[in-house]
């Protein structure tokens, strides 16, 4: 269950929806999620109401095409995984959006089950209260 956002500067909705599908479809492929699994904020800036910062860290040089992508998801995938999907988030930007791979910063946080409530104010990936009854009956 991963959580996106994805921020882009000077954007409109067409270029907001081909990135999310193109995080979307990375996250399927490289780490297995399941392809209904899709929580996303995609959010425009236009420079003047709401912007981005950026300078030439690293030596990429971006420009105002840039695409900041945060994914939230439990812990647990391996440093191989990580960089897979960061190559295949920067291909497919470039083939659905148009976005130059030195223009996609990426960042994932990782938590644990605890850190999730998917709905109803239940943590769904914990155990409910009858499993650990269950288990702790002789």
């Amino acid at each position: 269950m991963p959580l996106v956002r994805i921020d882009a500067l000077g954007t409109d909705s067409a270029r907001l929806d081909a990135l999310g599908r193109a995080v979307h479809d990375a996250l399927v492929e490289t780490i297995g999620f399941p392809p209904d699994d899709r929580f996303q904020v995609l959010v425009g800036h236009d420079g003047a109401r709401s912007m981005l910062r950026y300078d030439n860290y690293f030596g990429i040089r971006r420009d105002d095409g840039l695409v900041l992508v945060a994914i939230t998801m439990r812990s647990g995938r391996t440093p191989e995984q990580k960089q897979a999907l960061y190559r295949r988030i920067a291909e497919l930007a470039q083939e659905y959006a148009g976005t130059e791979p030195r223009n996609v910063f990426v960042t994932v946080t990782e938590n644990e089950s605890a850190d999730w409530s998917l709905g109803n104010g239940v943590a769904q990936y914990l155990p409910s209260a009858e499993d650990a009854k269950a288990r702790q009956t002789p």
